[in-house]
């Protein structure tokens, strides 16, 4: 038996004002009608007055009004009564709602080079030669200067950073399709992504070292700083991308954040601008496995992060973080999809933090040897280089020989690193306004007597 009420003030589907009755409960009638249930004061309505009929027309003989029940009840008090009547519809058994389904469409789960290194050779970009060495070259690069970085960082030498050890192929494979007009908005785990684009190595030493030359974006190069603020560069990507569509310049934009980051708010936001304004934003989730001491199954209720693109109408593909070939293959369909004009991507890469978040971290605290040792197997170099050596196109010689050079370039740029990384204690307070505020001044007076103190230049 369902039950509507014979005036629909109270539960603001029209008729006179009246005070609330609480709050309503939903259900279907026939014919996808939905209403709500409440009883309301309709001191006006007069006796025996006609049920509504569910599709809020008068009925006809096609549409015959359902059987009903009515009862009329009095309030009493010293002030006006207010008669109350409720209307009880009785839906017959043949015209029960049939439900309906929504389909969100199918997201693909890609891998193409395994963690054996075997390939599925339909989906085999088949890159040529050169471009394969490259890539691996940038890999190892990416590899040797984040095991360099962490040392120098416990030598005293670098600031807190955030390693991005075992996600070289999340992070050269999002930003391979992209050209010089193309813009990346990078979160704060990206050497392999900045290396690749055209970062310096010894840029990038000073900017962990504090530097502001170590923010400077190299010529030639549309890309932003890094925010420290967790998902907050994820929507002036947006506004990147948005800003590129009204130009008509078939550039996109690629912006990465990780899992726990898509927990925030700016993030949401920046899904729906995006997919509401068509903005040719390519969204790369990376899923690391961890959100600082979050897991990732603790971060959010859906295993699946890619999901989360269907509800903001954004077609999504979750790829084998791990896998190179994998992430250059759903990156080309993301900026593909974006250069033609259909708007964004969700690209989740399913990778692994191999190392500590930053380096004032801890990963043993929260998290299990066994479950690294797991991922360890799943190193994206070791199977990209059974790859190479399958296909003839480097040995064990050559993958010492490029290791080998990429650490001697290494030390090449820490040595340019120092040699400009000359602290200079009176100069904190030099950068940060063209014209310094009074209460700053007051506060570099202050540091400047300590220094004198000291015997500090």
């Amino acid at each position: 038996m369902f039950r509507i009420p014979a005036r629909h003030g109270a539960c603001g589907l029209g008729g006179p004002k009246s005070r609330s009755c609480g709050p309503p409960r939903r259900f279907f009638l026939p014919w996808g009608e939905t209403r709500c249930v409440s009883r309301s004061p309709v001191g006006d309505a007069k006796p025996n007055t006609p049920p509504l009929p569910l599709s809020g027309r008068a009925a006809t003989p096609r549409e015959p009004a359902m059987p009903t029940k009515t009862a009329s009840k009095r309030s009493s008090g010293t002030k006006q009564s207010a008669q109350r009547r409720v209307t009880e519809v009785v839906a017959p058994e043949n015209e029960r709602p049939m439900r309906k389904t929504i389909d969100l469409g199918d997201i693909e789960d890609l891998q193409i080079l395994n963690e054996e290194g075997e390939v599925d050779e339909a989906l085999d970009p088949n890159l040529s030669e050169d471009e394969l060495k490259k890539i691996h070259r940038a890999m190892v690069m990416t590899r040797k200067f984040d095991i360099r970085m962490l040392a120098m960082q416990r030598q005293g030498e670098m600031g807190t950073f955030a390693p991005g050890l075992g996600q070289e192929a999340t992070q050269i494979g999002q930003v391979y399709p992209l050209n010089a007009k193309d813009w990346f908005s990078p979160s704060y785990r990206s050497f392999g992504a900045q290396l690749w684009r055209g970062w310096t190595l010894d840029g990038l030493m000073l900017l962990w070292a504090g530097y502001y030359e170590g923010f400077e974006i190299p010529e030639g190069i549309n890309d932003t700083p890094f925010s420290i603020v967790i998902g907050s560069h994820v929507l002036p990507a947006t506004g990147l991308g948005m800003a590129a569509k009204i130009r008509g310049d078939k550039s996109v934009v690629v912006t990465n954040f990780g899992d726990g980051a898509s927990s925030q708010g700016a993030v949401a936001e920046a899904f729906n601008f995006a997919s509401v304004y068509k903005a040719p934003v390519i969204f790369v989730l990376e899923n690391n496995g961890w959100a600082i001491s979050i897991p990732a199954e603790k971060q959010a209720a859906v295993r699946e992060f890619a999901r989360r693109g269907a509800g903001f109408g954004i077609p999504s593909i979750r790829v084998d973080g791990n896998d190179i070939l994998g992430m250059i293959v759903a990156s080309q369909q993301a900026a593909d999809h974006g250069r033609a004009g259909k708007g964004p991507y969700l690209v989740e890469a399913v990778t692994y933090r191999m190392s500590v978040h930053t380096t004032a971290d801890d990963p043993k605290v929260y998290r299990k040897e066994d479950e690294v040792k797991a991922w360890e197997a799943k190193c994206p170099i070791r199977r990209f280089e059974i790859y190479l050596r399958n296909k003839g196109i480097l040995d064990d010689a050559d993958f010492e020989r490029i290791g080998k050079e990429c650490e001697a370039e290494i030390l090449e740029a820490r040595e340019k690193f120092r040699a400009r990384a000359k602290a200079k204690p009176r100069e904190v307070f030099d950068y940060l306004y063209t014209e310094m505020p009074p209460e700053l001044k007051e506060q570099q007076e202050e540091y400047f007597r300590k220094l004198d103190r000291k015997g500090v230049e």
